[in-house]
Order: structure tokens, then C-alpha cells, then sequence
């Protein structure tokens, strides 16, 4: 939400929309690399690697853990849907909209917080009621079919304020998800003796379709 809000104030200078925000993330995650205590293995405790070890660090069989296989799949496609949402909504008040390239900077932000509010609200809500009731498929189904309802809002949108309405429910969606999925994923592991590498491989369920976003927008909206 900050970097959005960044972003706007430098709508004129397409240089500073894109450097500024990494300068501002370049200090912190220096910060916190410098002051960060970190914790190190002995070297008796360091275990020696083998490329086939490395390998193996990013391999599961889907076959003998569906639930989850089913679990990286549905991640996989949930985070999809948010990196299109997120990517092209700059193109969607263009094209769609009809919103003036000056003014898609602010919209975006705007879009951005009215999303982080309700996503913040229903994450903490979801996350409750999914401990109190022990349930954790209903409330990851629901939420999918709520981001669902998102994207069919935000399609058929026609004015900026519908925008806002798709935007908000897609936080609701994403919060309830984001509040029960690591939830979920905990009870399927696979193996409980090899928890770290099964919660890395999932992360690339996370990280894959984010992978769009860079390229997409090394072009400036008004360009395409």
C-alpha cells in the first residue's frame, strides 16, 4: 500500500515511479541485514550437500501426499488470480475504465488501500473463526469462490466506484485465505521431519505467478 502510494507521487516521472519505491526497499532490507542477529549452525551441525540433496529440496510426489499436491495446486492458482488482478488493473482503468493516465496512479492507490483495509479486517475475523471451529477447507473453498465473485465484479465494472466495490470484495476473499492457507498447509504435510523444504516448495506455488508482473511492467500503462 505504501509503494502504491509512492508510486502516485511521482506519476510524471516514470523513472522515479520505478527507482524510487526500490531505493526506499533497498535501504530497509539493508537495514535489516545489517542489524539482524543471526543465527549460526556449528560446524559439526552443517550437513554436507550433494546436488542430488539440492535437487530434491524442490521435488515432491503429489502421488503420495494429494492432499498436498492439492494444496500447491490451489495456491498456485488462488496467487494467479491476485497477480492478474494486480498486474493489469493499470490497463483495466485505461482501456475499460476510461480513466486519464494522469489520474491511474491515484486510482490504483486507492484500489490498493480500500483491498488492504477489508483484506487486513477478514484476515483477522477468518483466522479466528477458522480456530474456534477447527475448520480450515470451508473457509479456503469460500474464500475462492468470494475472489471469484471479485474478478466478475471488477469484469463488468463500468465506473471507477465499481472498481473500488470489486477491489474490496477481493479483500475479503484474499484475507479469509491468506488468514486459514498456511493453516491448512501445516495439517497436510508430508513428512514432519522434512517440514522446512515442504513449506519451501510450497512458497513457489506463491511465487511463480508473480512472475508475470515484471515484465509486464517494464512498460509505462499509457504506452500500451
Amino acid at each position: 500500500m505504501t509503494g502504491t502510494f509512492v508510486v502516485q507521487l511521482f506519476s510524471g516521472n516514470q523513472l522515479a515511479m520505478f527507482m524510487v519505491p526500490c531505493v526506499i526497499g533497498g535501504f530497509f532490507i539493508l537495514l535489516f541485514a545489517a542489524t539482524l542477529r543471526d543465527r549460526r549452525l556449528a560446524k559439526a551441525d552443517k550437513p554436507t550437500w550433494s546436488l542430488r540433496q539440492f535437487a530434491s529440496t524442490f521435488y515432491f510426489n503429489p502421488r503420495k501426499s494429494p492432499d498436498f499436491g492439492w494444496a500447491f495446486a490451489s495456491r498456485f492458482m488462488f496467487v494467479l488470480a491476485y497477480a492478474f488482478l494486480t498486474t493489469y488493473q493499470a490497463y483495466f482503468l485505461l482501456n475499460k475504465i476510461g480513466s486519464a493516465e494522469a489520474d491511474a496512479p491515484q486510482q490504483i492507490f486507492l484500489g490498493t488501500v480500500v483491498q488492504s483495509v477489508v483484506l487486513i479486517a477478514a484476515s483477522l475475523i477468518g483466522g479466528r473463526l477458522s480456530d474456534r471451529t477447527g475448520r480450515r477447507k470451508i473457509f479456503v473453498l469460500a474464500a475462492a469462490i468470494v475472489y471469484g465473485l471479485a474478478m466478475f465484479a471488477v469484469a463488468i465494472s463500468s465506473n471507477f466506484n465499481g472498481f473500488l466495490v470489486g477491489m474490496a470484495i477481493s479483500g475479503l476473499g484474499f484475507g479469509v485465505y491468506m488468514a486459514v492457507d498456511l493453516a491448512l498447509v501445516a495439517d497436510v504435510l508430508p513428512d514432519a521431519d522434512d517440514t522446512a523444504k515442504d513449506l519451501g516448495v510450497l512458497n513457489i506455488a506463491g511465487a511463480l505467478p508473480l512472475l508475470d508482473r515484471a515484465g509486464d511492467r517494464a512498460g509505462h500503462p499509457g504506452h500500451q
